[in-house]
């Protein structure tokens, strides 16, 4: 799996993993629970997905 994004508010960490499911693009929020602890801050949540999958996932999150 490779990194696609960082987010620092958990929320939209969420709404983009979901976003992802749903397109049907297997997707994994790594330090997503250690995150809520310092506000996002020291640990952000790292989007992760596989790396064929990686173009898909970008052209739907617009990064």
């Amino acid at each position: 799996m490779i990194e696609l994004a960082v987010f620092h508010n958990p929320v939209e960490a969420d709404l983009a993993r979901a976003r992802l499911d749903a397109a049907g693009i297997e997707a994994l929020l790594l330090n997503h629970n250690t995150g809520g602890l310092f506000g996002g801050a020291l640990m952000p949540s790292r989007l992760m997905v596989l790396a064929e999958d990686e173009a898909e996932a970008r052209r739907l999150l617009e990064i």
